[in-house]
């Protein structure tokens, strides 16, 4: 294969930059979208010539395709993945996997089956900034995790309804929590807690507008990961970790590491997007397969965000291996 030919199963946002770094390779095609918003696969299709459906089995019997670009919102996943496997066809997906376990759990189970090709869009692990940081945790592994996502509330209806999103830590705060499990290791427990505020702007709004997550961590360390979406503006959204003469502060662009001779910023380089998407072609050309986060990677930080927010809706503390049978 020497030009891989993908198509898009959802058109919205998160598509649009899939779809800008894909143009942007010359061993890429990309010949298809489906939306049910036809509008919505018709903008992109009329970029790059590609064809346009509402139906994403009529595009899948019409189209040969050779990988798909699934990017739906977190209540709409299963059938599209159970379809691209059923076609054995290599698929990256955006996050979160699903809002369900059980849906998640069978895609993976399925996948295994296959031994099918896949990534999904935990970007922050391809920043440059979080690969100098894992080396330094190395050296000096975390004691103390503290994580935020304090910001506004998306403008997608359905993000503000519980059986839509699965709330705030499972759709957003999810990289958080993504790049804790990356950088410190797996989470033994979790017990948080979650609150509601009246929003007048947000009458069908069921989710917690404010959650704190405390972690234990297999490795001994302790976390906290802080969420709010009451905001009008993103205040602060990052990790940041303690370790033996080290704190490192991690954002989306750029990183701090005090080692006690002031605060030197530097910079993440490049787009981590075309990083992950990059890896992901590669792998479908069969240039080898250094995809950091394949599905069954993804479906761990699902467990830990679900029971994360079980955690906050119970009332009571989560031991991830007896909830979820992922560890």
């Amino acid at each position: 294969m020497e030009q891989v030919h993908i198509g898009f199963i959802g058109a919205g946002g998160i598509a649009h930059r899939h779809f800008e770094v894909l143009r942007g390779f010359h061993d890429v095609k990309v010949v298809a979208f489906a939306d049910p918003l036809l509008e919505r696969a018709l903008t992109l299709s009329r970029r790059c010539n590609a064809n346009a459906y509402e139906d994403y089995r009529v595009m899948l019997d019409k189209e040969p395709v050779d990988a798909l670009y699934i990017c739906v919102p977190p209540f709409a996943h299963g059938p599209f993945e159970m379809a691209a496997i059923e076609r054995n066809l290599p698929f990256f997906v955006e996050k979160p996997l699903s809002t369900q376990w059980e849906t998640a759990a069978r895609v993976a189970q399925a996948i295994e089956a296959k031994g099918l090709i896949t990534g999904v869009g935990y970007h922050w692990r391809y920043m440059t900034t979080v690969d100098e940081a894992k080396a330094l945790v190395a050296q000096h592994p975390p004691q103390l995790v503290l994580g935020y996502w304090l910001d506004g509330t998306p403008p997608p209806g359905w993000w503000v309804r519980d059986a839509e999103s699965g709330g705030q830590m499972v759709e957003q705060t999810t990289h958080i929590f993504d790049l804790a499990r990356y950088l410190v290791g797996e989470v033994e427990s979790v017990f948080a807690l979650g609150a509601r505020y009246p929003r007048p702007n947000f009458p069908d709004a069921d989710i917690f507008e404010t959650t704190t997550a405390a972690l234990r961590f297999a490795s001994g360390a302790l976390g906290s990961i802080n969420s709010t979406c009451v905001l009008n503006w993103q205040h602060r959204v990052g990790l940041h970790l303690f370790g033996e003469g080290q704190v490192i502060e991690i954002s989306e662009f750029d990183a701090m590491i005090d080692v006690g001779r002031g605060r030197p910023v530097t910079r993440s380089e490049g787009d981590p997007v075309v990083r992950e998407d990059r890896d992901f072609v590669d792998a479908v050309l069969g240039m080898g397969n250094h995809i950091r986060v394949p599905y069954a990677e993804a479906l761990k930080t699902l467990g830990l965000t679900l029971a994360a927010t079980r955690s906050a809706k119970e009332g009571r503390e989560i031991t991830l291996k007896d909830e979820l049978a992922y560890a």
